[in-house]
C-alpha cells in the first residue's frame, strides 16, 4: 500500500515477510471465513444485491489504483471494506473484498501468494467485518439520521485501515520480521492518515448515495431496521 525506507511495512504483504506457520494459520483462518460467507450470503442473497456486489467490486478494485498523497513521501489508497460492508452486509462485503485482494495479488503481483491468506484476512475480512459493527452501532445510536450514517461511515472505515495495519504489524512481529517497537508506531502513524482519506472517500460515497439512491441504503443489512430514515426490512416501506 506504501513504502517507507529500510522497513518493511505494507498492508500488501510480500512473499518472504511472513514465515510459514503464519501464512498457513491465516491461510487456514481466511478459507473458514470466507467458506461462511459464501453460504451466509447464498442464504440472505437478494436479487438486487448480486448486480451491486458486482458494482461495488468494480469500484472498490479502481479505487484502490488510484492512490494519495501521505506525509513523509508515502503514498496510500482506499481499502474499501467498510463501504462495501455498510451498503450489502458484512458477509457480502468479505466476499467482494476476499475476489478484489486476489486478483490484484494474481494479476498485478500486488502482495504475495504465500501471503495471500494474510493480506484477504486483514483487507477484506477483517475491514468487512470491523466496519459493519462500527457503523451499524453509531447509525443505532443516532437513530440513522443522515449525520449518523456519514460519521459511523467516516469513523468505520478510519477504524478497519486502523485494524488492517494492527494486523499486519502483529504478523510481521509473529514471523520475526521486525520489532513490535518499529513496526508500530510506523505502521499506525502513517495509517492513521490514510484512514482519513479512507473516511472521506467513504462518507463522500454514502452521502451521494443518500442523495440520489437511499433506497439501497434501506436494503443494507448494516442499516438497523427500527430507524425510521433510511432502513427497512426487505418489503417493507421505510
Amino acid at each position: 500500500m506504501f513504502t517507507i525506507p529500510r522497513l518493511p511495512i505494507f498492508l500488501h504483504i510480500p512473499d518472504g515477510f511472513l514465515s510459514l506457520p503464519v501464512s498457513a494459520v491465516f491461510w487456514v483462518a481466511t478459507i473458514l471465513v470466507v467458506g461462511l460467507a459464501v453460504r451466509q450470503t447464498n442464504r440472505s442473497l437478494q436479487e438486487s444485491t448480486a448486480p451491486l456486489m458486482g458494482v461495488l467490486a468494480a469500484f472498490i478494485f479502481a479505487a484502490q489504483m488510484m492512490n494519495f498523497p501521505v506525509a513523509g513521501g508515502t503514498s496510500g489508497h482506499m481499502l474499501g471494506g467498510a463501504l462495501a460492508a455498510i451498503l450489502v452486509g458484512p458477509w457480502a462485503a468479505v466476499i467482494i473484498m476476499s475476489s478484489v485482494v486476489g486478483v490484484q495479488a494474481l494479476i498485478f503481483q500486488d502482495g504475495g501468494l504465500a501471503a495471500l491468506g494474510a493480506n484477504i484476512f486483514n483487507m477484506g475480512i477483517a475491514t468487512a467485518l470491523v466496519g459493519y459493527g462500527v457503523y451499524r452501532l453509531i447509525a443505532t445510536i443516532g437513530r440513522s439520521s443522515r449525520m449518523a450514517s456519514l460519521a459511523g461511515t467516516f469513523a468505520a472505515s478510519w477504524l478497519t485501515v486502523m485494524a488492517a495495519a494492527l494486523l499486519t504489524s502483529f504478523q510481521l512481529v509473529a514471523s520475526e520480521t521486525t520489532e513490535l517497537n518499529v513496526v508500530l508506531p510506523a505502521m499506525l502513524g502513517v495509517h492513521a492518515l490514510i484512514g482519513i482519506g479512507e473516511g472521506l472517500i467513504a462518507a463522500g460515497a454514502v452521502s451521494f448515495i443518500l442523495s440520489t439512491r437511499p433506497d439501497i441504503l434501506r436494503m443494507s443489512p448494516a442499516q438497523p431496521v427500527s430507524a425510521p430514515a433510511y432502513s427497512a426490512i426487505p418489503g417493507e416501506k421505510a
